[in-house]
Formats: structure tokens, sequence, C-alpha cells
């Protein structure tokens, strides 16, 4: 039957093409005359009539296309492409023809609509700050520019982020959304600071008008025909985004026009008619003035069915665990499981499942593999074994049977382990508890009962010690989430976890070793701790879990050596004491020797915690060698991870390898011969007699149906947000209705950028921040390089007139003749036309040599210098530096030098420590100090800054007579007060709530949206794809959380576009004169 269903389905694709009915239509745009609609399906531009029928395809690139606007005439349209790697702007005809590329940056540049006499295009991208602005420079924050529709030089139109441009028929004003922060553009439901609002500017007087101004969702304005009136989208009335209208002359008088339900209206236009078209639940409508909505019926003739690819890997494991006898490796990659042999590169394919397998454990034989697989929906247990004796390994194995463990539709096991004799698999179970299955019996017995873990990740580091009476295990053993301890527990279910570090400090990635007489550990306990919740250094320990092997441990090499002697002698003469057995015992030795019973003596054994490593440092793995006499492990003191090797004996440290690794961990075959390093870059294998390395190749090839991939992560984000959101209710959506009316789109989708967008939609429906799909593409594009310049948009004239040069740029230097109002004339030689778009000039240079010819109108001298252009990302670097600067100098200038200011740029050990040496070194003599917060993403920091700010004199260090220090010194004992804004987020949300909360000082500026959540950002095992899930709460005393809970300034200050653009930050003033204030 399945041979006959397949030549049906092959023979109705020879037969051609057929007609489907497209959803998740979006970027809509109804034409000027109303006649034509353009839309946006599966990457590409398509067009219909607005009455319906089949739609024209405009764009075949392989590229994804993206925002299609209509010139006002209606007879091209300008689009967004990747098609050079980053977004470009592109103009094309409407019916149809070959697309020009306007735009060469390497940002991404999105069109938002054509100007009124259709010459330029503008377009939204975060190039470049005017030298004037105030506003913190950030990505996050685009502006607006226009560029010739003939092609040429890029002109900025606004220095703030404004976006859906309308411009009103006149052509003398036009409307737009704002956006002022990081939230996700697809969250919904949300009422605070951060949603968007309708706004009006004139062109004629750089006025900006706010129409709607409210805490909630107001976006995509549109002016009606008669230009008296705008069109909006809004989340009024609590429910989904829905038509509203309000005369121009009177915002507050809004009209609803559609009152859908369920899901958001989206892709607002209108015709030159009055025809609004929008989007819902992924289809078109249109609607006439007075009119009802009309859904717009579209079919499209196409053939373009997604084909399997075949995908090839060398790297990028995403998991790796040696056999034990270190013949093969078995892997992970792209969600699946792969074999590859150790000497010979043979790899096998051990699963062919869209669904992700994780988890891997070899048997003692070498020739069974168990691991976990989502592949039910559920995830389960499953061992794959070699079917045919005379088959090797499994590189060389033709049959392979799988076999799942233990199925159950509700029960979730994850992460097993094989115990030493291969005859038990322990697992964890509903991400909490430690379970062992025995693979005979299938009897089932709980070790753990899950009270002493949190995280629902499901996933906390475990080992069978080798007579497999016993498990070390991470545990939460004080309800001090998230700092875990290292627990020991009886394998057979009968005892209670034994916390063996109870320090308050993180320990992890404990294993057994020295024939499980030690336990081998990672804490940060000795290392330098980061003021924020990660990054801590941290240092490899042991815990002997019996005196004996302590004694033996700290024996000196001469002594240990005499009392190796010993022992060997002792054995040799039990051994001659049955010389009838001797053959026998020989002989069953070799078979298999039984792992010796570990003596555990828990009396005294945190006593018996012995620090190994002579520095503290980041370290991705550490291992002893099978005698305890050598320690290996993965340190990162510069760049990536590098291998080093320490005698215990001797305390001799040195650098064995290095190899500036990502991720990796290290393992032992079970002679303890081979040292195997098992990370995403590369597996390697290291002779421990030589220490020689070498890499272990591998090439994993593999049949990748994308639709069955994306179907199986859109159900793994479902269920991973129902498993493991902060908040068991959901925020009182119903998930499963919701879950399953966006599963429905996606047929329709073939790429990941509107995958994500379609997880956006779906996560956005939470009402909560830290979620929503992204997507990471590898498109290799051109990157512009940078000058280091800041140049004025306001010059028209030949060349690039420089507004400013900024400090530690490439033009920053004690040899450039270079000053701000001269002019770069040419770069390598190319003269720069009044509308020469000078970014082909620079893209593809940075870190190269350039030369740069330059002009000074004053005295009309010419020169050329030579530099290297930096990249944006560290001109971004810069631009912080500068407006940090540029915001104390301000604050100094106001208070006559009383007052000193701090920014903290990230809620992380970084910014602390810049903050921490600022306000006790060159402001300690301040009378008061001014802490900045605005534009920070968050992390975990309020805590610390609580201590450093609430300091409350009590003593004074006195040296003869002469005052040298106030106590406490290591905090700010003096008045401060605190800035916020609208763009604060997560912890930057938790920081100024704690700092009011503790009546430490005022707060001023904008209200900062509640969303205080942490989060799990998990990647997908397409590993360009990543999404959110908010897992942890923060409640107050009253019961309530911290998300969703707006937090207001005590002074309410707006920074107003037209000024923050000229320098002037009006938050940051009132904030200085208040601070005056209370010290008068």
């Amino acid at each position: 039957m399945k041979k006959l269903l397949l030549s049906l389905v092959f023979g109705m694709g020879a037969a051609g093409a057929m007609a489907v009915t497209p959803l998740w239509m979006r970027d809509v745009r109804i034409s000027p005359d109303g006649k034509q609609i353009l839309f946006c399906y599966k990457g590409d531009i398509y067009k219909v009539a607005s009455g319906g029928g089949e739609a024209v395809q405009l764009t075949t690139q392989d590229s994804y296309e993206s925002a299609p606007v209509w010139s006002p005439d209606g007879k091209q349209i300008a689009f967004a492409s990747d098609r050079f790697g980053n977004q470009d702007v592109f103009v094309m005809p409407a019916d149809g023809g070959p697309a020009k590329r306007l735009t060469t940056h390497s940002a991404g540049e999105t069109p938002q609509a054509f100007s009124p006499d259709g010459q330029y295009v503008l377009f939204s991208a975060s190039i470049q700050d005017p030298a004037s602005s105030a506003l913190f420079p950030t990505s996050a924050m685009t502006e607006l520019y226009q560029v010739p529709v003939a092609g040429g030089r890029v002109r900025q139109v606004l220095g703030t982020p404004a976006e859906m441009v309308s411009f009103s028929p006149a052509g003398d004003v036009f409307l737009y959304q704002d956006r002022k922060g990081f939230e996700d553009e697809w969250r919904k439901h949300h009422t605070s600071s951060i949603t968007r609002d309708v706004w009006m500017y004139d062109t004629r007087t750089g006025k900006h008008t706010n129409l709607t101004n409210r805490p909630g969702e107001d976006r995509n304005p549109v002016f009606a025909p008669d230009g008296k009136q705008v069109y909006f989208l809004s989340e009024r009335e609590k429910g989904s985004f829905n038509v509203y209208r309000f005369p121009l002359d009177n915002p507050k008088q809004v009209q609803p026009l559609t009152s859908f339900t369920t899901h958001p209206v989206r892709f607002l236009s209108v015709a030159g008619n009055g025809t609004l078209c929008y989007t819902y639940d992924g289809e078109i409508y249109t609607q006439a003035p007075q009119g009802q909505p009309q859904k717009v019926a579209v079919s499209l003739i196409t053939d373009a069915a997604e084909l399997p690819e075949t995908l090839t890997f060398t790297k990028g494991a995403s998991e790796a665990v040696v056999s034990p006898d270190g013949k093969q490796v078995a892997f992970i990659v792209r969600g699946e499981v792969f074999v590859t042999s150790v000497e010979y590169g043979t790899t096998k394919q051990i699963t062919h499942t869209p669904a992700t397998e994780k988890g891997l454990s070899f048997a003692p034989d070498n020739r069974t593999l168990v691991y976990a697989s989502e592949r039910s929906g559920n995830w389960q247990l499953y061992t794959a074994r070699i079917a045919r004796e005379e088959d090797p390994n499994f590189p060389n194995a033709t049959l392979i049977d799988e076999e799942v463990l233990l199925p159950s539709e509700t029960v979730e096991r994850m992460y097993p382990q094989f115990s030493p004799d291969g005859k038990e698999v322990a697992f964890i179970e509903d991400r909490s508890r430690l379970m062992v299955v025995n693979l005979a019996t299938k009897q089932v017995r709980q070790v753990t009962d899950g009270s002493l873990w949190y995280s629902t990740d499901g996933n906390f580091s475990y080992s069978w010690s080798p007579d497999g009476k016993w498990f070390t295990l991470e545990c939460i053993g004080n309800r001090h989430d998230p700092y875990s301890d290292i627990g020991l527990v009886r394998a057979d279910g009968t005892g209670k976890v034994v916390n063996l570090t109870g320090s308050g400090y993180t320990s992890s990635s404990p294993r057994w070793v020295m024939d499980g007489n030690a336990i081998l550990f990672t804490t940060e306990r000795y290392g330098m701790r980061n003021h924020a919740s990660w990054g801590s250094l941290d240092d490899v320990m042991l815990v002997f879990v019996n005196q004996d092997a302590y004694d033996k441990f700290r024996l000196s090499k001469e002594d240990y050596e005499l009392q190796k002697e010993l022992e060997k002698e002792q054995d040799e003469a039990a051994d001659k004491k049955d010389d009838k057995k001797k053959d026998d015992k020989k002989s069953d030795k070799k078979k298999e020797e039984p792992a010796k019973d570990i003596v555990v003596e828990l009396d005294g054994i945190q006593d018996r915690i012995v620090r190994l490593t002579p520095n503290s440092s980041s370290l991705a793995s550490a291992i002893l060698s099978k005698d305890g006499e050598q320690l290996y492990y993965l340190s990162s003191f510069e760049g990536g991870f590098d291998m080093w090797k320490m005698d215990l004996r001797k305390h001799e440290t040195k650098l064995l390898h290095k190899m500036d690794a990502g991720w990796g961990n290290m393992e032992l075959d079970k002679e303890g011969k081979n040292l195997f390093v098992l990370g995403a870059g590369t597996l390697q294998k290291m002779d421990t007699g030589s220490d020689a390395l070498k890499p272990v190749s591998y090439k994993a090839v593999l049949k990748m149906d994308r639709a069955a991939e994306r179907e199986y992560m859109f159900d793994h984000v479902c269920k991973q947000e129902k498993k493991r959101f902060y908040e068991v209710n959901m925020h009182g959506v119903d998930w499963e209705m919701l879950s399953a009316s966006y599963r429905k789109f996606l047929p329709h989708i073939n790429n990941n950028y509107d995958f994500a967008e379609l997880l956006s939609e779906l996560l956005g429906e939470l009402n909560v921040s830290h979620t929503g799909g992204r997507f990471y593409p590898s498109v290799p594009g051109e990157s512009t390089g940078n000058l280091g310049i800041l140049y004025d948009w306001d010059y028209e004239g030949n060349g690039v007139r420089v507004a400013e040069i900024v400090e530690k740029g490439p033009f920053d230097r004690k040899n450039t003749r270079l000053k701000a109002g001269m002019v770069i004339e040419k770069i390598n030689g190319e003269t720069i036309a009044p509308n020469t778009d000078y970014s082909t000039l620079l893209n593809g240079k940075s870190g190269k040599k350039v030369l740069v010819s330059l002009y000074d109108p004053q005295s009309g001298s010419r020169w050329d210098e030579v530099v290297k252009p930096i990249s944006n990302g560290s001109f971004q670097d810069l631009l912080y530096k500068r407006w940090v600067k540029q915001r104390a100098a301000d604050v100094e200038k106001w208070s006559n030098g009383r007052l000193g200011y701090v920014h903290i740029e990230s809620m992380d050990d970084g910014s602390f420590r810049t903050v921490y040496s600022d306000i006790l070194g060159k402001y300690n003599n301040c009378e008061g100090i001014v802490i900045d917060t605005r534009f920070n993403g968050g992390g975990r920091l309020h805590e610390d800054i609580e201590v450093l700010f609430s300091g409350k004199k009590y003593l004074t260090q006195v040296v003869r007579g002469r005052e040298a220090c106030d106590m406490p010194s290591r905090r700010w004992n003096k008045p401060s007060i605190m800035v916020q804004c609208e763009a604060n987020y997560s912890n930057a949300h938790g920081t100024p709530w704690v700092y009011h909360y503790k009546q430490m000082g005022k707060l001023v500026g904008a209200p900062v949206p509640g969303t205080m959540t942490t989060v799990s950002w998990e990647r997908l095992q397409d590993p360009s794809l990543v999404f959110g899930i908010p897992v942890v709460g923060y409640r107050t005393e009253d019961g309530s959380y911290l998300e969703n809970k707006q937090l207001e300034p005590d002074i309410y200050v707006l920074n107003a576009p037209e000024t923050i653009v000229k320098g002037e930050d009006t938050q940051l003033k009132a904030a200085v004169d208040e601070l005056l204030k209370e010290l008068k």
C-alpha cells in the first residue's frame, strides 16, 4: 500500500503544478488605485487583484524577499531582500522584471514608503545617529533614511526610529509608529511604556506629535485619502489587534472599524479610493470605507514543493560520547545520532527522525547505545543495538535494532546512562527525579524524589560509581537556586541525598575518579566570583569518599612510591598462597575483573575536600588519569579553551595543547590509555602516554526533510513553553488552542525567517517578556568597514564632510591632519560625487588598509592618509564610551562638579566593576551620584547594586588626626538618584525596583515595563533558530509578580524626539536638578 501511495504522489508531481490556497500571507499592501494587492508568501513577493483570484509571483530568487511598498503611481515597488547577505532595499517594476539594488550598507535595511513625488524610497536602518544626538547608541534604535529610486547617496531623514511611514496627500507630514526599546515586535496584549504609539512628523517644522500616547499597542498608521482621518491598528478594549480610526484634529475620538477576536489584524494599508486592506489569521481582507470586512480569495499555481536536502557535517556536534574501548565516538548533529570510527572516520547514521535525540550513553559491550528522543511527542528512552554478531562496531553495522524503553505518553524520561555492568540504565524522570530501570525485569526504582532540583530543563549532571552502588549528582541542597552543590546518594534508592559541599557557591560537573575512591568536581568557591549570576572563575576539586584514599593522596611522592611497592609485594604474596588456582584466576581476570565495592565513609567527608588547580579560571571540563596521578583540564585564560596538565604529586602544571576550543568535554577510554576531547568544533584523541593529540574525523551525511523538521520544532517549542513557563497557568491563555491555531500555518512556511516570525506570533500571545523566535542567518555578505567618523548628514557637496572624529577610532591618532569640517573626497582612489553611495567603497574593508583622500576647505589643501577601517560592532563600542563621557561631562557641568555620573551598561560583572571603580575612585569626593540604567538589557545585578549604593556612614578612618576614609569604604555612603526609561529590560527593571523598594533614592525618567523574569534561550536542532522561555518569576510580598508590573518613576520625564537628536538629555538634566535640591 505504501508503494502505491508513493507512486500516486510522484505521479501528481510529474503531472505539473497544482493550485493552492495560501495562508500566512504577510507584508500586505494594497495599490494606490485599489486594484491590486502585494503580499509575501514563502519568501517571495506576489501580486493579486483586490477582488481575488490567481496571484502572480513577482520575485523568483532563492533569497528572502519582504516588506514591499508601492510607488505613488503604482508602477514600481520597493522591497527588502537578503540576496547579498543582509537585508538591502531593491526596486522593481510592479508588473515584474529585473530588480535594482538601492542600498549596499551591511546594516539591515527595511523600506517604509516612497516619497510623495516617487523619487525616493524611505527605509529604516541602524547606520549612524547624528553627531549631535544624545540618544543611546544601539542598533535596536533605527534611523529613517531615503535613497534615490535611481540609486545613489543615502540621506538621513530622522535620527530617531520611525516605522510604517504613511505620507499625507499633501506630502508635508507623515505618520509613523515609534520604537522605544528592545521588546519583541510581535508581543501582544501588554500595556506598558514600551508599547508603540502613533506619531505625526511635520517635515516643514521638524515637530513630532504623539497622537495616541497611551500604555497599549497602537501601530501601523495610514492616512485616509482625504488626509483628515487616520486609520491604525490597536489592542484597545483588551482585545486583539483591530482596525481603528480617529480624526486628525481630534485623536482622542477613536472609533473601532473591525471586531476580530483571538488573532491580531496585521499589515494595514489603504488605497486612494479609501479601501482598507489587512490580514487576519493569515488571510487577506479588504474593507470599503463604510463596509464590512471581505475576505480576498487567493490562489497560487505552484510546483514549489520542498524536496529533501542532503546535509553534510564535519563539525557542529551538540554532544558526543566515547565507547568504553575507545574505538568509537557517538555524537549528535542536527538532532540525529551518528557513530564514527576513531581510527578510520567511517560514520554511520543511527537515527532517522525529524525529532531531536539527546543524552547519549554507550553500554560496556561497545555494541549498544541508549539515548532519549522526543519523536513521539514525549521524551522517551531508546536503545540501539548492533543486530549481527558479525558486525564489529556501529560504523560498520549493517543492521541496527532500536527499541523503546518504558513506553509512555505522559512520563518524560531523559539523559540516560548505562550502569557500569550494563544491566541497568539510570535516567531523569519528569525533569527532576533520578530513576533506574533494570533492563532484564523492566522494574523501575526511584533514587531521588526531585525535591532538590528546581530547573525545568530536565538536566542535571550525575554519575554512576564504578561498583554501581552510588550516584554523585548536582543538587540544590539548601533552597538556594541556582547555586548547586555536589550530592551523594545510594543507587538502590534506600537513602537520601547527602550534600557533600554545602558551600553557597556553585559546584557542578561531578564524576567518579580513582576507582571510585574520590569524586572530581568544579566549584567557584575559591575563584574570582562575578558580581552577577554567571561567569565566575572555577577550580577543580576532589572529595575523598574514604579516609584511606585521602591519606594516600596526601603522601609525598617518595612515600607514595614506597606504599605502592609494599602493596605490590603484598598482592604477589597473596597470589602465591594458592598456586593450584592461580591459572584459573588469571584466565578469569583476563575475561573481566569485577569492580571492587567502594568504601564510603560519610563521617568527616567534608573535611576531605581538596583543591587541585593552582589558579582559578574558566573551565570547560576536567578529568584525572586512571592512576589518579595526572589532572587534565580545559581552561580559558585567553580566547578559547586550552588543555592543561598537572602532576598532582610534583604539583607541576603546564600548558599541554593550545586548542582555542569552544565547549568541550573530556572522557577516558576504559583502560585510561586514551583521552578524548569531545566538542562542537572538533573531536580529538590524545595518547595519555605520549600526550600526542590527533583529530577524530567524521562525515555525517543526512537527508533533511525541512518541513518535517519545522513541524517537530514547532511542537517542541509549544511543549517547552507549557512545561517550563514560570507561571503554571501561563497567564491564563488557552495554550492548546493557540498552539493548534498557529500550527495550521506550517505547510505555508518554507524558510526560517517566516518560521521564527510564526514562533514570535505564537509566543507573543503569552503577554510576557523574554520570548519570541530568533533567526540568525549565516548567509555570507560583505560587512561595511567603518572609518570611526560621524558624518554630516546635511552636507550635499562633493565627498563626505566629517562632523566628528570619534575617540579611539582609526583617525584618532597623533599624526592625522583630519579635523571636523573637513571632507573625504576619495576612498582608494574612487571619487565620492554628491550622489555616490560610498558604502560600496568600504564594503569588505574592515581591518584592511584603505587610502583616504582628504580636503580642507579652509586652507584648500589636499592630502592622503592610510587607515584600517574597523567593524561596525567595534564602532558601536566606541560610540557607547563616547555617550557615557558626554553624559558625565553634562552632569559635571550642570552640578558644577558636585555630582558624579555612572551608566550601568549591562547587569553583569564587567559593568559592576566599572561602576564600582568610578564611584569609589574619581567620584569618591563628589556629594552625590547619578546612576543611569537606561537601555540596559538586563542580567542579574540587583543584589550587588543594592549593597553598593545603600551604604550608611558609621566610622571614619583617621591617621594622626587626618581623615583618610569613611566606613563602609567599599560602598557609596552619600545620596544618589537613578535614571530609567522605557528601554530598561529584564534586570534593568528589577534593579530600579529594588532601589525604589529599599528607599535608596528617587527614580527619574519614563516608566519601566514589567519585564523582570529569568529567561532560558533555547537553541533548536537547527542552530540558526533560538526561542525564549521565561522560566523564573519574581514574586513580591503581596503575592504579585514583577512581570507585567510597570515601575513608575518618582519624577516623570520623557526625552522628546526633536530635542534628543540635538543633544538635549531632558531626563538626565531633571535627575541632576532633583539631586541638587536634596543636597541643599
